[in-house]
């Protein structure tokens, strides 16, 4: 039997992202989606190599590839309107656990049981909440980085939205996120000239660097 769930997933390319806004680059739920699971993999990486966890850097980022799919069938609701008032936002997570089940359906039967895990990851007796976090998280700065990136481009349209995104970035108070902040979000505010730049003299510098080492071995 013909299973028609990766053909849905497909299209995500389809759905556009923050339709009350003028947008000067339009983006549609793929790109969000694999934007987001670079940085929730980078979260979890930076909580190993920084912070001494043991988090699953990869599960993360499939976590958040998957994290957007219901909106293949609920559409994108814009944040103002989700979040208006508690009635809305529990009706709404009721919409999404729906269609996660009708996504879910139109896997063959012997496969559900793996995918069922992924649109349960924030349930609580899941063994996938706590890199949940990270997927919220990441999903958030993938939102600012959005605005970053239209302000950058003279969109004043953006700029109340990146303020509150930052806001509540900042109250996540996750110091994966706080080290991704603080390394990684002012390059997206640059140009492409201005990030080579960068790269360019961080080439450099090694080069001197590698240099003056051999010097002094030499000696």
């Amino acid at each position: 039997m013909s299973s028609h769930y990766f053909a849905m997933l497909s299209r995500m390319k389809h759905i556009i992202r923050w339709g009350l806004m003028r947008n000067t680059t339009p983006e549609n739920l793929s790109e969000h989606s694999l934007e987001t699971a670079f940085i929730a993999h980078a979260l979890a990486v930076i909580g190993n190599r920084r912070l001494g966890k043991s988090y699953n850097a990869d599960r993360a980022a499939l976590l958040a590839m998957f994290h957007d799919t219901t909106e293949i069938i609920t559409g994108d609701l814009p944040t103002p309107i989700k979040y208006n008032n508690p009635k809305i936002k529990n009706a709404y997570k009721e919409i999404e656990s729906s269609a996660a089940d009708e996504l879910l359906l139109l896997l063959p039967e012997d496969l559900r049981a793996d995918y069922r895990e992924i649109y349960h990851a924030d349930d609580q007796d899941s063994p996938d909440r706590e890199l949940s976090r990270f997927v919220h998280a990441a999903d958030k700065l993938s939102a600012l980085i959005k605005c970053i990136e239209e302000r950058r481009m003279g969109n004043d349209e953006f700029r109340t939205a990146e303020q509150t995104i930052r806001e509540t970035v900042d109250g996540l108070h996750l110091p994966e996120v706080d080290i991704f902040v603080a390394e990684f979000l002012q390059s997206f505010g640059l140009t492409l000239d201005e990030q080579r730049e960068a790269i360019d003299r961080t080439a450099h510098n090694k080069t001197d660097r590698r240099r003056t080492e051999k010097t002094q071995n030499g000696r």
